[in-house]
């Protein structure tokens, strides 16, 4: 059965899980949570991804993201990638550190943010990796320390956590704390690490009762946490660009024709954009080509740094500026004008 594609978007709210291989460890000890830290904050930094919320368990993990500048799938590829090695030497061992890919659920803002905050910090508690409230408080390997005061990550979102609460510091903390307390009792919440419509309805008895009606159809997505309308255009989002890029493939545009309506339209040879070059046309030209390799075509960032022997990131940076210069030129991919 495919894998379905990753929902993201400048602005979307990501749960991302982690977990390891066969259930095993994905931190030993402090070090190993110091360096995953450490380079967790990097990259957001980086990358201008906002983190709302972040635990870290012996075998899992948990992550609130806000996709920024960079797409998520980039973020978790350093993130991971980077984890892994590191992990894999300093324990001597080999072979794959996660399993599978990572999950992540495309989360409606409004009213998850909050309750996954909630159940996210909840987790060292509810492990037991902590005694109570107090202990959580203090807790270095969990964003709940961090909203309490007690620590300082620059890249965790903090004020956009408290904010929700009030506008003073110390009352928003208060009423953060006492909203996490209120959490403790309300036990387990499988409803937050498996989004779909099927839930935004009222669950499967709810589900049952609307498929009687053979005029409704539901649709659910394990990808997306959200109130019936939120998860249908997300889905709809979706949908609709993979069948832009299925119908430009049935046309047979591939990467050459899309390299050569790029160096058209900059009056560049279309040799010399799939070549290592910076020339203020090449750059421009290959930006373009980049953004609708990636975004209509539905190319990775990955697998077009290895044709055009670029780095990931260099490719993402040029997707950005292709939509940019799109945009501002009215540069439009033959049959798509306005639609871009």
């Amino acid at each position: 059965m495919p894998r379905h594609a990753r929902l993201d978007a400048p602005g979307a709210l990501q749960h991302i899980i982690i977990r390891g291989i066969e259930r095993q460890k994905i931190f030993r000890d402090d070090d190993d949570r110091a360096a995953f830290l450490n380079r967790l904050g990097r990259i957001l930094a980086e990358s201008g991804t906002p983190c709302y919320a972040w635990a870290l368990m012996p075998n899992h993990a948990h992550l609130l993201l806000e996709t920024g500048r960079v797409p998520l799938a980039t973020v978790m590829r350093r993130l991971l990638t980077g984890h892994a090695v590191t992990f894999n030497l300093r324990h001597r061992r080999h072979g794959p550190l996660f399993q599978n890919r990572y999950k992540s659920i495309l989360c409606e803002r409004e009213p998850y943010l909050l309750e996954l905050v909630r159940y996210i910090h909840l987790n060292p508690l509810r492990a037991q990796l902590v005694r109570d409230l107090d202990e959580l408080d203090r807790y270095p390997y969990a964003g709940h320390s961090a909203l309490m005061g007690r620590r300082v990550h620059e890249w965790q979102a903090v004020d956009g956590v408290l904010g929700q609460f009030a506008i003073r510091a110390a009352t928003a903390r208060e009423k953060y704390r006492a909203f996490v307390a209120d959490g403790i009792t309300r036990g387990r919440r499988p409803d937050l690490v498996g989004g779909g419509l099927i839930r935004s309805l009222g669950g499967w008895a709810a589900v049952q009762e609307l498929r009687q009606d053979e005029s409704l159809r539901v649709k659910g997505d394990e990808r997306i946490l959200g109130e019936s309308e939120f998860v249908l255009r997300a889905l709809a989002d979706a949908e609709e660009a993979l069948e832009r890029s299925e119908e430009l493939r049935r046309r047979g545009i591939d990467l050459r024709r899309l390299a050569q309506q790029a160096a058209d339209a900059f009056g560049v040879d279309a040799d010399n954009l799939l070549r290592p070059g910076k020339l203020r046309g090449l750059v421009a030209a290959r930006s373009v080509f980049c953004y609708w390799a990636v975004r209509e075509l539905g190319h990775t960032a990955t697998a077009l740094a290895r044709e055009l022997a670029l780095t990931q990131a260099a490719v993402s940076i040029a997707v950005r500026r292709g939509e940019r210069i799109v945009r501002e030129r009215g540069i439009w991919l033959e049959g798509r004008e306005g639609n871009l």
